[in-house]
């Protein structure tokens, strides 16, 4: 029977976060079981950062990016020494069950407490929607608003200045951030690890463009793909466009959540908390056609982000 569930975020914080603490912390207590939040992540865990939580806790926060909990990186954790501390720690505050808000990192370590005995359950917290399991992660639609935004009116004074912007996005090795903000505003090329780079046929493209009379183009980049500064040098030594790079960086991170992801981050804290009352460990929750699902998380941790096809193909067909 569980009596006390641990809640912490680990790795890069995303929009939403606070909606799915908030969810974990409410939908527990209504089940008459107690929250604990660990601060920090999983060096929290460690440390023994552990903050009991009630109602107000969690009050005025689903609207709020970031998370309360704060979050921090702990490399060590692959040490099983490590996750050993971590779990008798966990058993000195008396928690019986964990879980972990966050992206691949933090799945990993929430396998590893599983593997130890330990019953957890991961959220998807992360903008760059590259954890497998799940359609969307907590974050993304947020991340994808602000970088759609930050595009828009560099296309502004892109088409004053007969320039081609070159816009980096987050991401990781995931192209989803680039891809969809491509689409939703009519970039004439976009870079990520599913289409590869192949700098002299964007180059070729850009001239091309540049040729029939387009007064500006924006170009959008996963980050790790391409040097931007550099790349947008070339297209002004290529073409007669000014090339300007945009890194748009942390920025994507924050801001409060959209509704999707308020909503999504709701219905997956409710689900984790349901798992764990009926026993349920090491399992990952997602949401798949709409349906909140769960899948074992050591199999998720082995696994790949589907790749988006379909929008790359839609890409091609409208550019």
């Amino acid at each position: 029977m569980i009596r006390k569930i641990g809640v912490l975020t680990s790795g890069g914080d995303s929009p939403g976060m606070n909606a799915a603490i908030r969810a974990v912390t409410r939908s527990a207590l209504c089940n008459g079981i107690e929250v604990v939040g660990i601060r920090n992540g999983f060096l929290g865990l460690v440390n023994g950062e552990y903050v009991p939580f009630d109602r107000n806790s969690v009050s005025d926060i689903v609207e709020r990016g970031g998370t309360i909990l704060g979050s921090a990186r702990l490399p060590e954790f692959r040490d099983p020494k490590v996750v050993e501390a971590g779990v008798e720690k966990l058993k000195g505050f008396g928690i019986d069950a964990l879980v972990v808000i966050g992206g691949d990192g933090t799945y990993k370590g929430g396998n590893a407490l599983t593997q130890h005995g330990v019953n957890c359950i991961g959220i998807p917290g992360t903008i760059d929607n590259d954890i497998p399991g799940t359609n969307f992660t907590i974050g993304f639609d947020t991340a994808l608003d602000t970088v759609t935004s930050c595009i828009d009116k560099l296309k502004d004074t892109s088409s004053s200045h007969h320039r081609c912007s070159v816009v980096e996005v987050m991401g990781n090795k995931c192209g989803d951030l680039a891809i969809y903000s491509a689409i939703a505003c009519g970039a004439e090329v976009v870079i990520t690890p599913e289409t590869g780079y192949d700098e002299e046929d964007v180059l070729d493209k850009l001239k091309y463009l540049d040729s029939i009379g387009k007064n500006h183009a924006i170009v959008v980049v996963t980050e790790k793909m391409v040097d931007v500064n550099s790349f947008a040098n070339k297209i002004s030594e290529y073409t007669t466009y000014s090339g300007r790079a945009t890194i748009l960086g942390h920025i994507q991170r924050g801001g409060s959540p959209t509704t999707s992801d308020r909503v999504l981050a709701t219905r997956l804290g409710v689900k984790a908390v349901e798992l764990l009352i009926a026993g349920v460990g090491g399992q990952a929750v997602g949401i798949e056609n709409d349906i909140i699902t769960a899948h074992p998380i050591d199999e998720i941790c082995k696994m790949k982000a589907t790749s988006r096809k379909e929008l790359y193909r839609v890409f091609e067909k409208t550019v």
